[in-house]
């Protein structure tokens, strides 16, 4: 988690238009914690403390969080934006909503998925992991600045959005 929180550190403190969210098994927007002129640090303590993140049992729900994005902030999926979700797509046995994830990706111009688990534990135990591939438009594994930087130079290539299924 706090690797994604840098990143998404770095790229709003880069980028003006950035919009971000965190979730645990509820999902809030955390925007105004990063970018530019905000102490990392500070921008994450401020999030622990005011973000509405938990709402149940503090296990991570997918589903739900997807529900809320498509539900809350519908507003943020306008423009084509690009949607990049970060996590390992354990989601506790629990409803993945692809329902709400095929919507975000409808209205998104790209959405890729980085997870930082090693691919042999994709689709294991609660892992999701396949009932989200087919909306993204890449899916790769990051948990280094190596990979990172090998999906920054793969993203920059235009995709072709795969034909998407819902199951």
């Amino acid at each position: 988690a706090r690797f994604t929180m840098q990143l998404a550190y770095a790229i709003s403190s880069e980028l003006s238009k950035v919009r971000v969210f965190a979730f645990i098994d509820g999902l809030d927007e955390v925007t105004e914690h990063f970018g530019s002129g905000i102490d990392f640090a500070d921008g994450l303590v401020a999030m622990s403390q005011n973000a509405d993140l938990v709402r149940r049992d503090g296990h991570s729900d997918y589903g739900l969080s997807f529900r809320d994005m498509w539900e809350r902030y519908e507003d943020a999926l306008t423009s084509r934006p690009t949607v990049l979700i970060t996590g390992d797509a354990r989601n506790n046995y629990r409803d993945p909503g692809v329902e709400y994830l095929d919507r975000i990706a409808e209205k998104a111009r790209a959405m890729f998925w980085l997870n930082p688990e090693p691919h042999r534990y994709w689709d294991t135990g609660d892992s999701v992991m396949s009932r989200y591939t087919p909306l993204c438009d890449r899916v790769e594994q990051v948990r280094t600045l190596r990979q990172l930087e090998s999906f920054v130079e793969r993203a920059a290539l235009p995709t072709v959005r795969p034909l998407r299924s819902v199951s």
